[in-house]
Parts: C-alpha cells; structure tokens; sequence
C-alpha cells in the first residue's frame, strides 16, 4: 500500500522541515546513548532505545511529506510498517521491529520484564535504523539534513 493510500486514515501530509526532522535524528541519538546505560534497567534501556525507533520511523515518515494521525490508534505500527516505503527497509527488518513494537506493549502494559536478550536486540535494531534513515536522508533529503 503505499503512502497516498494511507492519508486520511491513518497519515496526513505535511511539509517536511529540516529543524524538525534534525531534532527528531538529535533525541534518537541521545536515546540510543541512554540505552547504553547498563546503570539503570532492562526496561528502562528497552524503552530508550524503543523510543529511538520512533523518532527515526517519524523522521522518515516526515521527510517523506507524511505524519501519522495520533488522534487514530495504531500511529507506532503505522510508523514501523511505512519505513518500506518511506526509506525502502525491507520486510524482515520491518517484521523484527514489529514485535519489538509488541514486546514494548507488553512491558508497557502488563509489566513484563525485558530479558537482557530483548534490550541487546532493540539496540542493535536502532542503531542499524539510524544508520539506514540517516544515509536514506543525505542520499534523498540532503537539504533536510545538517
């Protein structure tokens, strides 16, 4: 499905704008920096880096002309399932960042603990995304990007 065929339902347009998308690559960074802190908890780590993810899926979505509609449920998945069209990730590394997506949900919401495994995983999920979302950026938006 692609972007258009989203808006109104779960994405609206907007223009896209470099300061924002630079504080949205800016907070991942310092999240992904925070999840490396093995002071505080598995959770806490799972959270900051699961936070990183979001910011970078929202800097895609942005760059590419797109926000999700918070106001409708489902804006996190929307997020994640748009980076094959926004940055061109392909569906496995989408599917992995789902259930992360989930694992986040359960640990919000029921209050499962995160295994050290799953905060391993997370991190290394995000900083692969960083990586691709910001080389996406200098190749296809370099005039969003510092």
């Amino acid at each position: 499905m692609s972007l258009n065929n989203l808006e109104g339902k779960t994405l609206e347009r907007i223009e896209p704008d470099a300061a924002t998308i630079q504080r949205l690559i800016s907070a991942a960074r310092r999240n992904i920096a925070d999840a490396h802190v093995l002071e505080i908890s598995h959770e806490n780590r799972f959270d900051a880096a699961y936070k990183a993810i979001m910011q970078l899926a929202n800097a895609a979505l942005q760059a590419n002309g797109y926000r999700t509609l918070t106001s409708q449920p489902g804006h996190h998945r929307t997020m994640i399932q748009t980076l094959v069209q926004t940055i061109g990730l392909d569906n496995e590394t989408v599917t992995v960042l789902d259930a992360l997506r989930k694992q986040r949900n359960v640990t919000d919401y029921v209050g499962d603990p995160v295994p050290a495994a799953t905060v391993d995983e997370c991190l290394k999920q995000t900083e692969d995304l960083f990586q691709e979302v910001t080389r996406w950026l200098k190749v296809n938006r370099p005039e969003l990007v510092e």
